[in-house]
């Protein structure tokens, strides 16, 4: 476990962490990661998310599922950095479960969706991550992810 702090991980990297690719890639920019402690990264709202047609056309709002993806997906790099291992070599970290989930503001277009993740249990297969997002600096969302490690194919 080697610790990477303030280390900033640009999309190209982020790509090589995780297997999700367009529209799916929910997570822009690393901008701080320490392994089996903590990363801080960002997602860039924009009205052309394909979402926004129907989520709502009037009053377009970021759905919640998806801030709970992005956080999950940050979690993911984490995760992949705590244990030295990638997509590439067959791992792949699966959402288990989400705990104590709290929606505390709407996110728009426009909004840059800072998160947060930090390790709070390490076990065998599993990862136990405590998450949270904002924008401008307010609480958008909180959860407490659980992402099971399995190789591709079992």
């Amino acid at each position: 476990m080697s610790e990477t702090a303030d280390r900033t991980i640009l999309i190209e990297e982020v790509m090589q962490y995780l297997p999700h690719r367009y529209p799916f890639l929910l997570v822009d920019r690393v901008v701080e990661i320490v392994a089996g402690s903590h990363v801080r990264g960002f997602k860039n709202v924009t009205i052309n998310e394909p979402f926004f047609n129907g989520h709502f056309p009037t009053q377009p709002i970021f759905p919640g599922v998806l801030i709970v993806e992005a956080m999950a997906q940050l979690s993911g790099v984490l995760a992949f950095e705590t244990r030295g291992t990638r997509p590439g070599d067959g791992t792949l970290y699966l959402l288990g479960a989400t705990e104590k989930t709290r929606f505390k503001r709407p996110v728009v277009p426009g909004d840059r969706l800072m998160m947060e993740s930090r390790v709070t249990a390490d076990r065998s297969r599993i990862m136990k991550f405590e998450c949270k997002a904002f924008v401008d600096e307010q609480l958008a969302c909180t959860s407490e992810l659980t992402v099971v490690q399995q190789q591709a194919g079992s």
